[in-house]
């Protein structure tokens, strides 16, 4: 049922539009990049990433640019930031169900979960 993905911003209690988000599958251990999108003013993307049919088993990265995104809310961030870039390597096991891929973000913490 394919594969979706959504950022909330717990600094500000928003969805994290603008956020730069790449999918990678991950193949012999090499990160091959599938799609890079910009989440819109729900923090999501304009479709999924994998529609119905189009994922396949195997493991993923979702690369979440969280640096870049509260730099460009005006956060000062000190250099190196704590967290610049969020990977989050996930398997799917699978296919034929639907994978949602949730990030909720400060510039210093992160969590993730399988939901629906």
């Amino acid at each position: 049922m394919g594969l979706s993905t959504h950022v909330l911003d717990t600094v500000n209690g928003c969805p994290a539009v603008g956020m730069t988000v790449t999918l990678y599958r991950i193949r012999e251990g090499q990160a091959e990049p599938v799609r890079t999108v910009v989440l819109n003013r729900d923090g999501r993307t304009d479709g999924p990433l994998y529609a119905d049919g189009e994922l396949l088993a195997g493991t993923y990265r979702l690369s979440f640019a969280v640096a870049d995104y509260f730099r460009a809310r005006g956060v000062d961030l000190p250099e190196p930031p704590f967290l610049d870039v969020v990977n989050l390597d996930f398997g799917v096991a699978h296919p034929e169900q639907h994978y949602h891929v949730p990030l909720l973000t400060s510039p210093w913490t992160y969590s993730t979960y399988r939901g629906s």
